[in-house]
């Protein structure tokens, strides 16, 4: 057979990338042919989806300390991951965060380096962010929608958060209080009214623009687009065509729930396989007894309920190399 391995990362625990190495290793050791196609839905992992850092600068971090932020550049075409120069672990999680002052500040100035640096287009994913500042700090470092003028910035994502709903839908995530919640949905509201006049653009309506805290909302009011991560990274890898070809795929993630089949590379993937009648596997670290059902064709694997959840978070690669094995030899 022909197994097209395309999951997500397992948050915290293990890359696309080593997934794939993985379980390919046993799709070649059953007698069938590997394609390896490490996926991100615009959150962490895009960057090394999209090819891997081969640049690296100095940024201004979410809490105002310089950070060294990888980025790639090539053919024209930068890949930001907005993480790597404002994200919540950078600041040291929820509890070391500061949700008030949290700025983008860093990814902007990622994106004005890509463009003076010859970026044609230039790819920002949004995920992971430690802030709520509406994108305000990315928009103060670029400075004017002139600054983008003749580049193709895409911002990609897999969320449809509303810009003031980020506060109450992220902010505790980032160790926003109640208090601080309601004090960022004010702020947002600011912030929107402040696009509409300086760049004619209506922040709130958008659907997205709440991703990362505003940062899409932000990077939108200076020109960006806003669209799906999944289907951006699955474009530039060739991912529906791989499947097309393809006898059977194997996707998974950490936590598979119902928000997998909302935006995310499961669901994604699990689309792109009912397209053409393509069985699917998917590996995951846990399986949340809600999530609403599995598509048809599709089958699913829980490494916590098979293993155990401490094996599973100590091992994610080894035992889903193991699973895969034991449903070939099932088979």
């Amino acid at each position: 057979m022909r197994v097209v391995i395309a999951p997500d990362k397992f948050k915290g625990t293990a890359t696309a990338s080593e997934l794939v190495e993985a379980i390919g290793a046993v799709v070649v050791a059953a007698g069938h042919e590997a394609v390896g196609v490490p996926m991100a839905d615009g959150g962490d992992g895009t960057l090394d989806a999209l090819g891997g850092a081969n640049r690296t600068s100095t940024v201004t971090g979410p809490l105002g300390d310089p950070v060294e932020a990888d980025w790639r550049l090539a053919n024209g075409v930068a890949v930001i991951e907005m993480a790597r120069a404002s994200g919540l672990v950078l600041a040291g999680g929820a509890e070391g965060n500061a949700p008030l002052e949290a700025t983008t500040r860093g990814t902007g100035e990622l994106i004005a380096t890509a463009v003076a640096r010859g970026a044609k287009r230039v790819i920002v994913g949004l995920g992971g962010s430690a802030t709520t500042d509406g994108g305000l700090g990315a928009v103060e470092a670029i400075g004017s929608p002139a600054r983008l003028g003749g580049v193709r910035v895409e911002v990609a994502t897999d969320v449809t958060t509303r810009f003031v709903d980020a506060a109450r839908i992220f902010g505790p995530q980032k160790g926003a209080t109640s208090a601080q919640v309601a004090f960022l949905e004010a702020r947002l509201r600011g912030i929107a009214t402040r696009y509409r006049d300086d760049f004619a653009v209506d922040v709130e309506s958008a659907e997205g623009a709440g991703a990362a805290g505003g940062l899409g909302g932000g990077l939108l009011a200076l020109g960006a687009e806003i669209i799906s991560g999944f289907e951006l990274i699955a474009d530039e890898l060739g991912l529906a065509e791989a499947i097309a070809d393809a006898d059977l795929v194997v996707t998974g993630e950490g936590q598979l729930d119902r928000e997998s089949f909302a935006g995310k590379v499961v669901g994604g993937i699990a689309d792109l396989c009912d397209e053409g009648d393509t069985p699917l596997l998917i590996v995951a670290g846990a399986i949340d007894p809600d999530h609403g059902g599995l598509p048809s064709g599709a089958e699913a694997i829980s490494l916590s309920e098979r293993f155990g959840v401490e094996a599973a978070m100590a091992d994610p690669c080894g035992l889903a190399a193991d699973a895969v094995a034991a449903w070939f030899a099932a088979q």
